[in-house]
């Protein structure tokens, strides 16, 4: 094959030497024609409500309604959550600030404030994020949390998903839960997860929730540690496909928080609010 090559250069014309020593025409293309570069990635989500709590004052009305009374809410909580009490929910210096307090109120020994934006904002599947600092004491028990907006609401049937809870009689111990007919608290079925943040009553985190069509992830400052995924049981385990609304709390007592009694050197106690982010994918 070498010979025969050799023989076809000596004849070939000067002309046709010069010719055949030119690149090709497809070597010339991607020279002068790069491929291009690859589109830059599309965000998987975007804001679609928020409260900086830039403002002070009352909490804003046309983001926040409040639940009111102290009827023990099925946890047998001790105290009674007021309505547009400032001494109880504020914005102040750039955050949401939720006291709960000890004193003589409409038959109660406690006061607190148990914000929610049911009927304002309602939201099926997105990440919602909370950037937060927890109460600390023993009977303390802070929440962040979705409820189902189902109206009239059965609950476990319909749903509920802790993004944040933390009971005072175990510090630090942040727990994420998802609760429905057949996973519940009141079976002592439900399905979560839990992570210690050695810091949590003293330092801002930031509490996720991530909820698809198909899973539901929690984390804490990025830190992933539990996943609840659909079990293909209907309903019953997945009412997770409505709307469901927010609600931010600072329960006193209960069946949980209660376990271990009340402190009642500790009051006041507060739960910081920085912001809460809601995103939905575009």
């Amino acid at each position: 094959m070498f010979r025969f090559r050799s023989l076809f250069f000596l004849a070939c014309p000067l002309l046709l030497l010069v010719q055949c020593s030119k690149k090709s025409p497809a070597a010339e293309t991607v020279i002068n024609n790069p491929p291009p570069a690859p589109p830059p990635p599309v965000k998987p989500y975007q804001l679609v409500w928020s409260d900086e709590f830039n403002i002070d004052g009352l909490p804003d009305s046309t983001k926040w309604g409040y639940d009111v009374g102290g009827n023990g809410w099925g946890n047998n909580e001790l105290e009674y959550y007021t309505n547009a009490r400032p001494e109880n929910a504020v914005v102040k210096n750039g955050n949401l600030v939720i006291t709960a307090i000890q004193e003589h109120y409409a038959g109660s020994n406690y006061t607190s404030a148990r914000l929610l934006t049911k009927g304002k904002a309602q939201w099926s599947g997105g990440k919602f994020e909370i950037r937060a600092k927890i109460p600390r004491g023993i009977g303390t028990w802070p929440a962040i949390w979705l409820l189902s907006a189902t109206n009239p609401l059965v609950w476990p049937d319909d749903g509920e998903l802790d993004i944040m809870e933390e009971v005072g009689f175990n510090p630090n111990v942040i727990y994420g839960t998802a609760h429905n007919k057949m996973y519940n608290g009141a079976q002592g079925t439900q399905k979560g997860g839990n992570i210690t943040i050695p810091d949590a009553q003293d330092s801002f985190h930031v509490y996720t929730l991530e909820w698809t069509n198909s899973q539901i992830i929690w984390s804490v400052d990025s830190t992933q540690y539990f996943t609840y995924s659909d079990p293909g049981y209907g309903y019953n385990a997945w009412p997770y496909s409505y709307d469901f609304f927010l609600i931010l709390n600072i329960a006193i007592g209960g069946n949980w928080g209660g376990q271990h009694g009340v402190d009642t050197t500790i009051f006041p106690q507060q739960m910081l609010v920085d912001y809460v982010r809601v995103y939905q994918r575009k």
